[in-house]
């Protein structure tokens, strides 16, 4: 078995998984890592579990180095770290590769290996993220635009009058309230966003049909009424470090 970490800024995402697919999977919150109390939390998911190694990405350098340790300590394993140095499964065409988020990586590899090349993974976190991988395989950038939250909550910081909202479907298009008329520009709108986005990738990459895989938190949401979305996989990232581990060369792993 395979202990998956995804170190995100809000939080950390485990998973186990076999050599075929990710079986489990739970949230514990990244500051957790700081005040002591993740190596239980982990501990705890992972229970009785005989392990093999464990692999993570990470955008949060200080919970990097805990990790490691908690995996040291616990299991006695030294963890591989996703990097352009250790990515298997999709060439990388980009000026400064290490400047690529890992967890961008990850997504890239499994959206590659399940769906073919090219295709396009569109990732609805705080920010929503594109990233292309192009015929030949090779990851060869993206797009960051800014979060469905994170432009509500903007709107409510900025502005006297409008309200925080919860994001959630709208079926008309004019609002009958202050709290309808963010609803829709925020939702219907994003999704007029990714259209468009996705229809100038498609003329840059020469094609006219390109697989689309959603992931993180609004996917589902979002791609309720987007056909140009291929498939919403919430388990992307960490299928994405499954195959890495996988796919790295016999011997002691890389870290």
């Amino acid at each position: 078995m395979i202990l998956l970490f995804d170190i995100g800024n809000t939080h950390t995402h485990l998973g186990l998984a076999n050599g075929r697919r990710v079986l489990k999977r739970a949230d514990i919150p990244t500051p957790a890592w700081f005040s002591g109390k993740a190596p239980a939390l982990v501990a705890k998911f992972a229970g009785a579990a005989k392990l093999d190694g464990a692999v993570l990405c990470s955008v949060v350098p200080r919970a990097t180095r805990r990790v490691r340790q908690a995996v040291s300590r616990r299991w006695g394993l030294q963890a591989l770290e996703l990097t352009p140095k250790t990515l298997r499964g999709v060439g990388v065409d980009y000026p400064r590769p290490a400047s690529i988020g890992p967890d961008r990586l990850a997504n890239a590899v499994a959206a590659r290996q399940h769906f073919g090349a090219p295709v396009v993974v569109v990732d609805f976190g705080t920010a929503v993220t594109f990233d292309v991988v192009n015929a030949r395989g090779d990851y060869v950038g993206g797009i960051i635009a800014p979060g469905l939250a994170a432009m509500t909550d903007y709107l409510h910081e900025k502005t006297a009058l409008l309200p925080r909202i919860r994001i959630r479907e709208i079926s008309s298009a004019i609002g009958k309230s202050t709290e309808q008329a963010m609803l829709i520009g925020a939702v219907q709108g994003y999704r007029g966003l990714v259209r468009e986005l996705i229809g100038a990738l498609k003329r840059e990459l020469r094609v006219r049909k390109l697989p689309v895989i959603a992931t993180g938190g609004y996917a589902r949401l979002i791609a309720a009424r987007l056909p140009e979305i291929s498939a919403v996989l919430p388990d992307l990232t960490l299928e994405g470090l499954r195959l890495v581990w996988k796919n790295q060369p016999p011997g002691p792993r890389a870290s």
